[in-house]
């Protein structure tokens, strides 16, 4: 997990069992292939202890137990390995063949798992990495990170197949708010790693070790261990208690992970059912476009469009993300452009409502949270009877996300701490007696050219009622990504009325 995010160690950083010998590197004839072997002493190693000690690799799914005490150091024989070409330096010594074992064994399963999931994303990712002249083998990172899932969520709240925790993602420019979290994505997550790991490739003076470790550990934290110990050897750094366990176990999983997955059948992992390689076309729609209207579309099923666009946290694209780049199955680009442009606008977004509690921070400003949630800010005034809307900061603020916001308040079940969807057009219940009719608003997305008389010719209102339903004063600019309320119907005798006059 990059960038230090990692939760506490469970105590055990400073395990006896951690105690490395310092393994020196072979000759450089060796690294240049590819391959680095690790020479060390012999010393006997308590095995039963050694596995309990075992802390496994994947995020917190794996539970470890705490290393039992008894022994300094453990060393072992290093194996005679005939190991794959590959683009990273591949090393051999005990811990690395302690994990080589592991996975074949305890830890078969899971393995079994990653390798299944990994030929999905492997050639993507790969090709990644190779744009950004990075080896191609650093995808295996992504293996021992999350098994190549793209929702995986660890305990420190890192997520997505390389496990990025927000002020990371963020740092490497991938979006996170409550529509959209791009650390799910394969592809923008693994651009996102790329650049992370050429920094770090960069500050450890080209060692892909030392790398890998500021990956998990954050370079800050390897740079202290560096500047402690007075080394610049990872297997060294390894040997003191500076460094967490976790820290200490990463390149040798790393290792093993690569040394299996590059030759899976000579490892026992012959049986392997590969998922296929992911494949896609993109095309652009607007914001808050309904993924349902594109799944049937294309006649596919929904849950296709959403397993395409993992990174997608509700039914719909985001509501201030006007052109938004959805994947959808290869091969029906066509099909999609030719069936979404028989819909009627009008019927191209969610008509749904989302109720979310939202926490200011400093610098908020009621504009600047409308604009992220899609709404006006108006709205959020009113929902919240905000007298002064200048003291914002960590206030507690419910916003209404939906055809109808500024009406589905009442529409909404008592609020939980997770939004909550509701049909908010389809709700018919009976008003009371003393109840005002019911109103409902529809909205329109702004687009790239679009002005208040060419958005009333073509929903056949006049500008002045546009105006005043969205409090648009002078010659205000519609600005893209706005939603603005293009039709106002009101409730009379079971049937929905236009409502036209000019104050809603």
């Amino acid at each position: 997990m990059p960038a230090s995010a990692r939760a506490a160690d469970s105590g055990a950083e400073d395990a006896p069992w951690m105690q490395v010998a310092s393994f020196a590197s072979e000759n450089s004839a060796a690294r240049s292939k590819g391959v680095r072997r690790s020479g060390e002493s012999s010393a006997p190693v308590d095995e039963k202890s050694l596995s309990r000690a075992l802390e496994l690799p994947v995020m917190d799914t794996f539970a470890s137990s705490e290393p039992s005490d008894g022994f300094d150091e453990f060393e072992l024989r290093i194996p005679d390995y005939d190991l794959p070409e590959s683009d990273i330096p591949l090393t051999v010594n005990s811990k690395v063949e302690y994990f080589i074992n592991f996975f074949q064994t305890n830890g078969r399963s899971w393995f079994s798992k990653w390798l299944s999931r990994s030929e999905r994303y492997i050639p993507m990712m790969k090709e990644v990495l190779k744009k950004e002249g990075l080896p191609e083998d650093l995808v295996y990172l992504a293996m021992i990170e999350s098994g190549f899932s793209t929702h995986a969520h660890s305990r420190a709240s890192a997520v997505g197949p390389w496990q990025f925790i927000a002020g990371t993602g963020k740092r490497y420019s991938l979006r996170i708010d409550p529509w959209i979290d791009e650390r799910r994505d394969p592809l923008k997550s693994t651009v996102a790693a790329a650049m992370y790991l050429k920094e770090l490739y960069s500050l450890f003076n080209k060692d892909w070790y030392l790398a890998a470790a500021g990956y998990n550990a954050g370079e800050n934290k390897i740079l202290r261990a560096i500047s402690m110990y007075e080394s610049r050897d990872f297997w060294e750094l390894s040997r003191g208690a500076y460094l967490k366990r976790e820290t200490k176990d990463y390149v040798p999983k790393l290792l093993a992970a690569a040394i299996i997955a590059k030759e899976p059948a000579k490892y026992g992992f012959a049986d392997v059912a590969y998922l296929p390689p992911i494949e896609f076309d993109t095309v652009t729609i607007p914001s808050r476009t309904d993924l349902e209207v594109v799944a049937k579309a294309i006649d596919v099923p929904y849950e296709t469009i959403r397993e395409l666009n993992p990174e997608l946290k509700r039914w719909c694209t985001p509501p201030d993300y006007p052109d938004y780049s959805l994947k959808i199955p290869k091969g029906k680009k066509a099909v999609f452009l030719s069936e979404y442009a028989k819909i009627p606008e009008n019927e191209r977004y969610a008509e749904r409502a989302l109720s979310f509690r939202y926490r200011a921070v400093k610098g908020d400003t009621l504009e600047s949270i409308a604009r992220r949630f899609g709404v006006r800010a108006e709205e959020i005034a009113s929902l919240n009877n905000l007298r002064n809307a200048r003291k914002l900061k960590g206030k507690v603020l419910r916003v209404v996300v939906g055809p109808e916001a500024r009406k589905a308040d009442t529409a909404l079940a008592p609020e939980k701490a997770a939004p909550e969807k509701v049909d908010a057009v389809a709700r018919k219940a009976e008003p009371e007696k003393k109840s005002p009719p019911r109103e409902v608003a529809h909205y329109y997305t702004v687009r790239r050219g679009d002005t208040l008389n060419s958005v009333a010719r073509r929903f056949n209102v006049s500008t002045r009622i546009i105006a005043a339903w969205n409090n648009i004063k002078g010659k205000m600019t519609l600005k893209p990504g706005k939603r603005i309320i293009v039709a106002k119907y009101v409730e009379k005798g079971g049937k929905m009325t236009p409502l036209e006059k000019e104050n809603g």
